[in-house]
């Protein structure tokens, strides 16, 4: 586990110093940083994450983790707490983590997955419908 804490470290850092901007795997994705409260421990925990920007400017993210059967903790956290903090690009903000369901839910889904086919793979493996989350600015 120290060795994808130590992965998304270099991740935060990264988007930290080059105003959300980061290279390697995730070169030319828009990525977003949140800072939950996690559902156990009560600590902050920050992650960074794909996210998908609406076209009312809605950000989206998605509860892939790389297609395995289980949820993210970062999920359970904002299940658990839904108030984060968000950084996206030069900007930050206090945000409330809504499920996105149904209809709507598939539409952002199948959008993702038109820009980065990889969430199309990952909805294969998962065996369960991955959770589409609106960060709703406060």
């Amino acid at each position: 586990m120290s060795d994808m804490k130590d992965f998304n470290q270099k991740i935060i850092e990264e988007f930290r110093s080059n105003n959300g901007v980061v290279g390697g795997p995730f070169e030319g994705a828009p990525l977003v940083i949140i800072t939950t409260t996690g559902a156990k421990s009560g600590k902050r925990r920050e992650n960074p994450l794909v996210c998908y920007e609406g076209d009312d400017g809605t950000l989206y993210v998605f509860a892939s983790k790389g297609g395995a059967p289980t949820d993210p903790d970062w999920y359970r956290n904002l299940v658990a707490h839904p108030e984060v903090k968000v950084e996206f690009g030069v900007t930050d903000f206090q945000a409330t983590a809504v499920e996105v369901l149904g209809e709507k839910r598939d539409e952002i889904y199948a959008e993702q997955v038109k820009r980065m086919p990889t969430f199309g793979e990952y909805q294969e493996k998962a065996g369960r419908v991955i959770p589409v989350i609106a960060l709703v600015a406060n």
